[in-house]
């Protein structure tokens, strides 16, 4: 059976955790200075989880690096606005690229051979 467990941290604050019916602990909560503040955490999820909705977090394109987007912005304002995007286009592709090959390991010269003696 699934449940919430209060205990103390090491800072000596009130927490809890929901364990699920195989034991794993789904999630932790904050600290809280007073137990009944961690009670009410707990009857507050418990009143809301049926109504709460899911929804999924669609995290935000990164930008390319400040260093590599002030050349290609210096070629995009002297060309056409096509050819600005074209220039914009390849900067993200070479900086992804530089970023996706790994550095090139240098190998260990191999041991010269021995010269048979005759």
């Amino acid at each position: 059976m699934s449940k919430f467990e209060i205990y103390k941290d090491k800072k000596g604050e009130t927490r809890f955790r929901y364990r699920a019916a195989n034991g794993e602990i789904v999630f932790s909560s904050e600290g809280y200075k007073a137990k009944a503040s961690a009670t009410k955490a707990i009857e507050s999820i418990k009143k809301n989880v049926a109504t709460a909705t899911v929804e999924e977090v669609v995290p935000a394109a990164k930008k390319a690096p400040a260093k590599a987007a002030k050349p290609v912005a210096a070629k995009a304002k002297a060309a056409p606005a096509k050819a600005a995007k074209s220039i914009a286009k390849k900067g993200v592709a070479k900086a992804a690229a530089a970023k996706a090959k790994p550095a090139a390991k240098a190998k260990p010269k191999a041991a010269p051979k021995a010269k048979a003696s005759a």
